[in-house]
């Protein structure tokens, strides 16, 4: 109940209104249930000429005994006075439209308490799935390389939803039953505290019962919902990799796996709901034994005339068997409720997420790149000491000690052998990473004192994998260029050499071009991520292997428009063919994380080292 209560405060805070709005209409659908149930003892009294209210003569003074007393004198008598006036079948008429009236409010009252929930409902479901996503473009890259896709986006769907479903679902009843439950055992306890006393015995050994089962209830679901992202990752594995798949005839083997996940997830969930489908008939069983031994001793009660008449102790039992309907609700609730925590463990594991890449307290701002970028005494590990305390040996260090200065207007080419640490190197310019020793700094200033939207303004990204985005060419070139007009797309796209694809397409600028581009080619698709960094117009532009998946057609093109944008802007080039950066300002060779090399293309060859090694296993 505790991470209800803290989910309860996290989320349903900003929809204050909606809870005020139903707890007033399920107080006034429980008061006017109250008071519809008890025309019933008047109805039998009249029915079967019982008890002592139709000989009650004369009102009471408020003031002359206890309210409860002073009420039921005043009430039964103007019922006989009604009855001598005109007659019983006529009062019993009465009777009858007063609970038609009374059940209509009450009904209305429900209907507009139940609907006063599900604004909170909708908006807590839209609210939790904003904040996942907003959380997912706040968490560094880090973060992704140690969680698997599947298992992210499992969390944002399934988990998401099993949220609403068990605890959004509750929200209506620990909103409603809890104050049926007061308003009935009230009337219960006014009617004979005695009787009460004795059931109230029975209640806490059926909520023990209940809470216990919920406990093992949401054990069982963490272990479901992991065994669910499982599914998930195998899913988007699958898709990702279908080509290599049916290459290497592993369709079976894939099958396999996926049943064997499948299964246990089938397995597992299976036993959840089971286990779920029990409180129902479970409750209703215990909800019986209560009422018989309620029945029983109230029996013993009546028969002796002690405290309590027939008709009362009638409207008694109705009002104790509409309590257990609120306390079943309760009961299902107790078992959907932790399935539903343990969904939102899961999610809070991306919501929680420490964020290690952010803005400085009071950071500092650049709008341009005026000299030159310095990487000064570096050391890079993922999984080093956040300030480089640690021994260096304690660390697998990706760089180490790196130092390089990048003047304004230079084209500076970063090579080396697979793990070396080349893109992680570039990576730290725009603080998708953050160095442990060390400094990184643009015009003197450490990049973990800039603003980091301004920091990334000034950069520019053209990867080997084209990242782009399941919309047109033109909402594609203009991603994060708001401002950008049609003649500026069209003249970037005229620039990375994509112009005539795009006018030869269907719908031209306005042609959707797939999941992540499928519709285009590999050329098209660089060049088309090309457009996009010339519409930005950055200072400083990062080449991360740009044409090492091409052909040699589409990597001339490509390589054209690339010169173009590169032109008076600051470059840092990643590359594994050489004859790309051939007229790089400056290449530096990185082996095993330092720096081992450094000069121009000529003088490089000059050099019987790693350089020379790998342009001599590139030549024909």
């Amino acid at each position: 109940m505790k991470e209800f209560l803290q989910m309860v405060k996290r989320f349903v805070w900003p929809y204050k209104k909606y809870v005020g709005l139903s707890v007033l209409f399920n107080i006034l659908s429980a008061l006017l249930n109250i008071f519809s149930f008890a025309a019933i003892i008047p109805i039998l009294q009249i029915l079967f000429k019982t008890g002592d209210g139709v000989q009650v003569t004369q009102l009471m003074e408020w003031d002359s005994g206890s309210l409860k007393d002073v009420a039921v004198n005043n009430l039964y008598y103007y019922i006989n006075h009604f009855i001598v006036e005109e007659g019983a079948t006529t009062t019993l008429l009465f009777i009858g439209i007063f609970l038609i009236v009374a059940t209509l409010l009450k009904t209305v009252m429900y209907f507009l308490a139940s609907s006063s929930v599900i604004p909170i409902r909708t908006g807590i479901t839209r609210d939790i799935r904003n904040q996942v996503y907003g959380k997912i473009t706040q968490l560094p890259l880090g973060f992704f390389t140690e969680e698997r896709k599947g298992d992210i986006i499992a969390r944002m769907t399934g988990d998401v939803t099993e949220v609403e479903n068990s605890i959004m679902s509750s929200l209506d009843t620990m909103f409603k039953n809890p104050i049926l439950i007061l308003s009935y055992f009230t009337t219960l306890v006014v009617i004979s505290w005695q009787l009460t006393l004795f059931s109230v015995v029975i209640i806490p050994l059926i909520g023990w019962f209940m809470g216990w089962v919920g406990r093992r209830l949401k054990a069982q679901s963490i272990k479901a919902q992991a065994l669910w992202s499982d599914t998930m990752s195998v899913v988007d594995e699958t898709l990702g990799g279908l080509r290599i798949i049916k290459a290497f005839c592993a369709e079976e083997k894939m099958r396999e796996k996926f049943n064997t996940i499948n299964s246990t997830y089938r397995h597992d969930i299976m036993w959840v709901n089971i286990r779920q489908n029990l409180a129902h008939p479970l409750s209703e069983f215990l909800g019986t034994c209560m009422i018989v031994i309620v029945l029983w001793f109230g029996g013993i009660l009546v028969l002796n005339s002690e405290s309590l008449s027939g008709p009362t102790f009638i409207y008694y039992m109705v009002i104790l068997y509409s309590i257990i309907n609120p306390l079943k609700e309760i009961s299902k609730a107790g078992y959907a409720v932790p399935k539903g925590l343990a969904s939102m463990e899961r999610v809070d594991m991306i919501l929680k997420a420490e964020n290690t890449i952010k803005d400085p307290e009071h950071p500092k701002h650049i709008a341009s790149f005026e000299h030159q970028i310095e990487f000064r005494h570096v050391w890079f590990g993922y999984n080093a000491p956040s300030k480089g305390d640690g021994a260096d040996e304690e660390v697998k260090w990706v760089l180490r000690d790196i130092n390089l200065i990048i003047p304004k207007g230079k084209t500076i080419a970063i090579v080396g052998q697979s793990g070396s640490g080349k893109s992680t190197l570039v990576d730290l310019i725009p603080r998708y990473y953050d160095v442990q020793k060390g400094e990184v700094l643009i015009d003197g200033i450490n990049v973990k004192d800039l603003g980091i939207h301004d920091l990334r303004q000034l950069i520019g990204n053209v990867n080997q994998e084209a990242i782009l985005f399941n919309d047109s060419f033109h909402k594609n070139i203009s991603f994060g260029v708001d401002t950008a007009t049609d003649e500026q797309i069209a003249e970037a796209a005229k620039i990375a050499n994509a112009y005539d694809f795009i006018m030869q397409s269907e719908h031209q600028f306005d042609t959707n071009i797939g999941d992540r581009g499928s519709r285009l080619s590999g050329g098209q698709r660089q060049r088309v991520s090309i457009a996009r960094a010339i519409l930005k117009n950055p200072p400083i532009l990062i080449l991360d292997e740009a044409t090492s998946a091409l052909d040699t057609e589409s990597e001339r093109l490509v390589q054209d428009a690339l010169e173009r944008l590169m032109k008076t802007r600051t470059t840092v080039a990643i590359a594994h063919r050489l004859s790309t950066i051939r007229n790089a300002d400056e290449i530096c060779v990185l082996h095993e994380g330092r720096i081992v090399e450094r000069g121009t293309h000529e003088e490089l060859l000059t050099i019987d080292g790693y350089y020379k090694k790998l342009n001599d296993m590139q030549k024909v």
